[in-house]
Formats: C-alpha cells, structure tokens, sequence
C-alpha cells in the first residue's frame, strides 16, 4: 500500500526518464572498437547484402500494388461510385527488424501491415484477399490465423516470408502520403485494428527518438545477435522479443547520444544489470489522448503493478512489451547482463576479444536437473499446430515451476529440438523443449519432498482446453514430462549438441532473484482459458527412456504427485549436489522408488484396464528388462 501511495504522488512520466549521461565525443580508440565489433558479427551473417536488399523491395512493391488492386476490385463489387473507386486506394507498411533497418542475411521474413479504406472489412482480408493470394503463382505457404490475438495472414511472396496483418480506418480512402503516427488516425477503431496499427507505429516512434540512426542499428544488431546466442530472445517464451530489445538499445541511445557502437554496447550491460526493475524502461513520457483508450499506468490499473520487468511502448496506446516475463525469465536475463558488462569490460581493456560476447549459452551444462517436454503427433500438420499451441503456453509452465517454494529458476531454452528415430517410431513427429531447474538450498536436516505434478498438470490441461477450444485437438497429440538430470540428458539430445565446450564462468543465478516478484505469438495469444476440458487423455512413451524416471502427465483424471526428495544434511548441501528420489502418489502414502545410483531407476507407468486407469510403480534394475509402453492417444477409450 505504502509503494502504491508513493507511486500515486509521483509525477506523471517521472520514470527513469533522465537528461543524457554523456554527450562526450568518440575517441579514436572507440573507432578501433567498433570496427572490431562490426569485424566479430560478420561471421554470423548479421549483415544483409545488396541484392537481398533490391529483392525484398521489389516483393514488398509487388505487394502494395497487389494490395491496391484487391480494395479498388472490392469497391466495385460493393457497388461504390466510380470516382470513389478510382481513389480509394491502400497501402503496405512495414514494421519490426525489416523497419529498424537491422534485418540479417538470409532472415527472409517480413512484418507488413495492410491499410485499407472503411469499406474494406476485416472478413473481406480474410476472404476474397486470402483467395487472390491463393491464386497467385508467387504465393506459397499460404495459412491465415484469424481467430489470434494479432490475426494474421502468413504466406511466402517470391521466397519471402511475409508476416500481413490488416487494419480499416475510418477513412474513405487511403493515400500514398498517409502517416500512421498521427493519433487521430485510431478514431473508431475496434481494438484488433489498433493493435495491428500498434507495430507499425511504435517502430516509426522508436527510429524518431533515437538520436543517430545508424549507431543505433549498429547496436541493436550487437545486442540481437548477443540475446540470441545466449538464449533470452523470444518474447513467447517469456524473454524479450525484436521491439523490447530496440526500445532498451534505443534509450541507451538517449542517454549516450554522441558514443559509439562499442560504447554503447557496454553501457547498455552496465545501465540493465543494475536496472531498479520493476521500474519501467521510457522513450518518453506517458501521454495522454483524446481517445481515452487503456495504456500502460500501475497508478490507475492494478494489473500492471505485477509487471516484473516494464518495457513500454512509445506511442499511443502506450503498453507494456515484455508482460510475458516471469521472475524466473528476468533472473536469467540479469545474470546474462552482467555477464556481459564483464566480457565488454575486459574487451574495452583489450583483455579479450568481441568474439566472447557471442559465445553460445552451454545449457545443457549449466543445471544439474532438467524437465524435458515433448509434443508429439502422427501427422506433420497436426505437429506443426499443436507445437505452435505448446510453444505459446511453456511460460505457464515456467510460471506454475517457479511459485513452487523449493524452485529458485525454472529456465527453459527457447530452442526446440526434434526427437530422436526411436521417438519419431512410437510416436510420430516429435519436438522437445528442455527446462533447467534450480532448488533452493537445504535449510535443515528433515527430508523434503518437491511436488512438480500439479504445476505441470495444471499446464497441460491448459493446452488440452485450449486445443479443444481452437479445434485443433487431434487424435495422437500428447505433452509428456520427464525429469532427468544432466547425466541423462544424452538419451534426448545427440552428443555434438551436449559436448561440453570451453568451461564459461556461471555465477550463482538464484542470488539474482532475491528480492524479486511477444515475436509474436499469433497462435497462442487467441487461446481462452476457459473453454472445456477433454475427458479422456493418455499419453505412450517412449521405450528408449526407459533408464530415466518418467513422469505421463496428461492423463488428467489421474490424481498424482511426482516427489523429487533428498535428505538434507547438517552441513545444508543443496539438492543439486545429491541423488534424487521420485515417488508416484495416487491416494494415501507415496509408493518409495529409490534411485540409489546409476544401475536402478523408477519407470512410473500410466494404463488403461477396463476403461479405468491402473497406475504402477517398477523398480528396475536393468534398463533393458523394461518393457516398452502401450501406445495412447488423446481420443482413446
């Protein structure tokens, strides 16, 4: 109440918002280093080439008069007056990476938004406009996502991947001159139209309020390559997407004006490692307008107050980018902040090299206990939905994971991988994605049990609902957990993606959390919470697990505790340091499956027997003994 009192008697627009911290100029040592920081990107191909370049101006030309084309026939077949139809005209914008002028080579993607006229309506875009596409020989690809937070069309023009949302204004017609930074231009909109709007305007507000352009893009490139390599790009999965990372580079910018890329770099560490978050980070101050819509303010909505890392968009409506973010995401990032505030320390000292601020993340080195989630169906479309479903909703599961009192982090890497032959076998098209836990170190010598069942059942009935709710729930799509620690990992992942590279120094991740509380995703963000649940779900598995201690979680009539216990000593060894035990609940005491060492493993298995479920626990001592497990789909009886 006392923070919410101090916010209250705060000045509008006082956050973070400060006069530059340096206007001194770049000295020719700043030169050398950026030059060395451009030489250390190349590699990675962060630079697009000319002809890439003339390519996607030529598809996006094609484009708009493509555009033009389907309004103007449109307005004929509704029967409007020659000299309207003559003038109603239409327009593609851009927005996102290929906007900012930071696009890569080879990253053939597009954001593109469609303006049209007021007698254009949104079911005529996703109509007689998705049927032209359809009949265009250029057009490859084609899908539309209509029922998404921000619908979209998403289609291949000449080999380029083109993102086209669609937004109407109350205008007659559209010109070639048309501003969309003008607030005027959101008058009568409904919000899914101003939400599509909303890309576009904020990365032409982004690219106003930097003050020099061109070490700006230098620097996002810098920051986007770092984030990507070190795992904390992606907005679905709770990190930062494209536009948070330009809005934090570009208020580095402000405060820096007249620095260099290389500078700008190593201030953009030393000003977010020691960021007062949840304090947001501003462009400029909150504005309000005419149009009273909802924006971003903690003062009037109580929401936002749960924000835990504020990233807010520039223009009207002004909004939060990074609200997918958990504690667990922020901890991360942090970590990753001062990490490389003192990789670009000691490059700035010519200790080290620029290549060092792009060393991948070793995941798979860096926890000692992992949750590995699969996806799995029998048809490569049925995979491809329900993989975009399970993406989306993986930050539930991080947030169920990590309001569990023994979990410090539950990190999950935004990369998916493909399962193996063995998998692919039993279950068809496969991906799987791996979280790293931390616990919170023993505090006494009394044994605790570590309940991660109701976290990860409570996510998976989420996306049963949600895939029941889309109409997309097919026969053979199932979610299966499965804890395992780092020795077991290679029976998930090839060895080349496990090899253990050049040792990196890893501080202690859960100390950043003390203290501490979307690109987009067009599928998942239309998902409704509250849609029914599907009766009868049973996951297989896979026999080649059998070494690891498996956890089916999909059957969600089956009332069950996975317990990860240790027994905890005097000299309060965390958990990470000791042997696991995983225990299978159904009612009254836990069933006790050991894991002394190596050679004995608990396989926990889930059957149905008479249209009932039957649960077991095996001790097995050899792995081969184990018998593989029957086969189930969602819509099995």
């Amino acid at each position: 109440s006392s923070s919410t009192s101090r916010q209250q008697n705060q000045p509008q627009g006082h956050y973070g918002l400060t006069s530059p911290i340096s206007l001194a100029p770049p000295s020719d040592k700043d030169h050398i280093h950026t030059q060395k920081l451009i030489e250390a990107m190349k590699p990675f191909g962060v630079f697009e080439d000319q002809e890439e370049l003339y390519h996607r101006t030529t598809v996006l030309g094609k484009l708009n008069n493509f555009v033009r084309e389907w309004i103007s026939e449109l307005a004929e077949s509704k029967n409007l007056p020659p000299s309207i139809t003559e003038q109603v005209g239409g327009k593609i914008f851009t927005f996102g990476s290929y906007r900012l002028g930071v696009h890569t080579k080879g990253s053939s993607d597009i954001d593109a938004l469609c303006v049209a006229p007021s007698h254009v309506e949104r079911s005529d875009f996703f109509q007689s406009f998705f049927e032209k596409l359809r009949n265009q020989e250029e057009v490859k690809n084609l899908r539309a996502i209509e029922d998404a937070y921000v619908p979209v069309i998403k289609f291949e023009f000449d080999g380029i991947e083109i993102d086209l949302v669609f937004a109407k204004l109350s205008l007659p017609t559209v010109s070639d001159d048309l501003d969309l930074r003008d607030d005027s231009c959101l008058k009568s909109l409904d919000i899914r139209c101003i939400r599509s709007l909303n890309g576009s305007r904020v990365t032409d507000e982004i690219l106003r309020l930097v003050p020099n352009l061109e070490n700006f893009r230098l620097t996002l490139r810098a920051v986007k390559l770092w984030a990507k390599r070190r795992g904390v790009y992606s907005n679905i999965m709770g990190f930062l997407g494209g536009v948070s990372w330009a809005m934090l580079v570009a208020r580095i910018c402000q405060l820096y004006p007249n620095a260099l890329a290389s500078t700008l770099v190593n201030k953009f560490f030393l000003i977010f490692s020691k960021w007062d978050w949840p304090k947001p980070v501003l462009l400029k101050r909150l504005e309000e307008s005419f149009l009273n819509l909802p924006v971003w303010d903690p003062r009037v909505n109580p929401s936002d107050r749960y924000h835990v890392m504020p990233i807010i968009t520039p223009s009207y409506p002004q909004q939060n980018s990074t609200y997918n973010v958990s504690v667990s995401t922020r901890a991360v990032m942090i970590e990753e902040f001062q990490r490389g505030l003192e990789v670009t320390d000691e490059i700035l000292k010519g200790k080290s090299d620029w290549s060092k601020l792009f060393e991948p993340l070793n995941f798979f080195q860096k926890y000692k206990h992992y949750i590995v989630l699969t996806a799995s169906a029998f048809t490569e479309e049925h995979h491809l939905n329900w993989i975009g479903l399970v993406e989306s909703k993986i930050r539930v599961l991080v947030g169920n994971l990590e309001r569990n009192e023994f979990i410090t982090i539950a990190h999950v890497q935004p990369q998916s991988f493909p399962g193996n032959e063995v998998l692919y076998k039993q279950s068809g098209y496969v991906s799987m994605w791996f979280l790293g836990l931390v616990f919170k170190k023993a505090e006494s010598a009394v044994k605790t049990n570590v309940d991660l069942t109701h976290g990860i059942q409570s996510f998976t009935d989420t996306v049963y609902r949600q895939a029941s709710a889309l109409n997309i729930l097919k026969e053979g799509m199932k979610i299966e957990a499965t804890y395992v620690k780092r020795k077991q990992l290679h029976y998930f992942l090839p060895a080349g993606t496990l090899q253990k590279r050049k040792k990196q120094r890893v501080s202690d991740i859960s100390q950043n959390n003390s203290g501490l509380q979307c690109k987009r995703s067009s599928l998942g963000e239309s998902c409704s919470d509250g849609s029914k649940d599907r009766d009868s779900r049973t996951p297989s598995n896979s026999s080649s697990l059998n070494k690891i201690s498996k956890l089916d979680i999909s059957t969600a009539e089956t009332e069950r505790l996975l317990l990860i216990s240790w027994p905890n000593s005097k000299n309060q060894v965390s958990p990470t340091e000791m042997e696991a035990t995983v225990a299978l609940r159904t009612s009254g005491p836990p069933i006790a499956c050991t894991i002394p060492g190596y050679n004995t493993v608990c396989q926990l298995r889930t059957c149905f027997v008479h249209g009932q479920h039957k649960l077991s626990g095996t001790l097995i001592t050899d792995p081969r003994s184990a018998s593989p497990k029957q086969h189930y789909s969602p819509s099995s009886k």
